[in-house]
């Protein structure tokens, strides 16, 4: 069972005052964008049935995970967190940056899904990664999402949307959009969402950047920086001249609306994203923005040819590892047709 997941960019990401749960209020405007990760879940082949499977891989007593990368751009691993019986398989230019143990939040969503079924966990997951791993595009989430999916395919449970809306909203702020997609509005932590009327759609260009941003030390940086200024936080609300750029589909409108409180904190801790953003700017996007907690930078163009044309001027630049084109928006996670 393959479930085909994509990826998201913050269109607006407000950020209230910290809580005393250590958690922010939000509101968060999401777009799923055309860049995928696939997840397939299939009957798990344990080393006693397949003495011969050449996914070398070693599960310590506490779940972690030591995987042989064959071929490249692949890795593999054993996940057993509490007696669960899970194998993980990556492929994709970013599978070695991807955990293979129960911290990968794909694991966590088939353990949790397990338990609220009240079955045993037993599956293999084979993730295809296309987003880009750390970059500010939920792709770890969005892969929990399709292991939900495929997962409950898989079982037979058959629960209805609501029941994995709530299991992902446990696992991840990010987790229910990519259920979700299209374009929505998340409030509270960003998993109470609400749709947002859109026209047409919009052509992007992603700066992929080496490396990552931990989203935990982003909002820790703009928490400080906060502080130091001594300035009041503003409770955050939806931009009325963003909802009416969509609702318009007015890309003009809709570039100059995009807005990324997290934005200061980002370019503080990477301070190459600065280049990076003014080079996209420089080279003639509507609109320009740090993805989520970055690192990857998110620019609008005007269209599908203008955004190829500004992919190769990002490139020319050096300012990135690479630099992709999409379109949005695009449903969330779907089962691919076998």
């Amino acid at each position: 069972m393959t479930v085909r997941v994509p990826a998201k960019v913050n269109l607006q990401l407000s950020v209230g005052p910290r809580r005393d749960d250590g958690y922010h209020d939000l509101v968060n405007v999401f777009h799923a964008v055309s860049l995928f990760d696939e997840v397939t879940a299939t009957d798990v082949i344990t080393p006693a049935e397949d003495a011969m499977d050449a996914m070398a891989a070693v599960a310590a007593d506490d779940g972690t995970v030591t995987g042989e990368a064959t071929p490249p751009n692949a890795a593999t691993g054993t996940a057993t967190p509490s007696g669960a019986m899970i194998t993980v398989s990556v492929e994709g230019a970013p599978a070695g940056q991807v955990p293979l143990d129960g911290e990968n939040l794909a694991v966590k969503a088939a353990v949790a899904l397990a338990a609220r079924a009240g079955r045993p966990v037993r599956a293999h997951l084979a993730i295809r990664k296309a987003i880009p791993v750390a970059g500010g595009m939920a792709g770890g989430s969005a892969d929990a999402a399709a292991a939900l999916i495929a997962c409950d395919e898989l079982w037979g449970l058959r629960l209805d949307r609501r029941e994995l809306m709530d299991i992902a909203a446990d696992l991840g702020s990010d987790v229910p959009f990519a259920l979700f997609g299209g374009t929505a509005v998340g409030t509270g932590r960003g998993e109470k969402l609400a749709p947002v009327p859109v026209t047409g759609e919009f052509h992007w260009v992603f700066a992929l950047a080496e490396g990552g941003l931990s989203t935990a030390k982003v909002y820790g940086e703009c928490d400080r920086l906060r502080e130091a200024a001594g300035e009041p936080v503003a409770w955050p609300r939806a931009d009325d001249a963003l909802m009416a750029a969509l609702a318009a589909g007015d890309v003009k409108a809709l570039g100059a609306a995009l807005a990324n409180d997290l934005q200061p904190a980002a370019l503080a801790l990477c301070g190459p994203l600065a280049r990076t953003l003014a080079a996209g700017r420089d080279s003639g996007a509507l609109g320009a923005l740090v993805s989520g907690s970055g690192p990857t930078c998110a620019f609008l163009a005007e269209s599908e040819a203008h955004a190829a044309g500004l992919a190769t001027a990002l490139r020319a630049t050096g300012v990135c590892r690479e630099a992709v084109t999409a379109r949005g928006p695009v449903p969330g996670a779907v089962v691919v047709p076998a």
